[in-house]
């Protein structure tokens, strides 16, 4: 197998984290799964910002290890997490990088919530 390659973000792809200030609450199928104060904002490129959630703040038995594993040459290996809420299971719904690359190292022991497997609200 060949090394995967190591990215660094650039003005091309630019990649900032920072602490997002503000109260995040998560929601899946109407639970309440993570809410926290201390999220983290991760802005890469143009897409969207994504609230990464330290893993202390989220209802953990809610949480399912999945077999899903994926690669992202800026942020590292990500595995995920199936959600057990509101009577259903929600397929690799949790993203975490448990190792990330130096660039992003902030989001160690945080988990990131699909968008539309998951009501992330970030309070005013």
């Amino acid at each position: 197998m060949t090394d995967r390659p190591v990215l660094e973000p650039s003005p091309a792809h630019p990649i900032t984290v920072v602490p997002t200030g503000r109260h995040v609450v998560v929601r899946v199928n109407g639970e309440t799964i993570a809410e926290t104060d201390s999220a983290l904002t991760l802005q890469e490129s143009s897409y969207p910002a994504v609230q990464y959630i330290p893993m202390a703040d989220v209802v953990t038995e809610r949480l399912r290890p999945s077999d899903t594993a994926t690669y992202c040459p800026y942020k590292g290996q990500a595995g995920y997490f199936d959600v057990v809420a509101g009577g259903q299971t929600v397929a690799d719904a949790i993203w975490t990088y448990r190792e990330p690359h130096p660039a992003v190292a902030q989001i160690a022991g945080h988990v990131a919530f699909y968008a539309d497997k998951a009501d992330v609200t970030v309070h005013p």
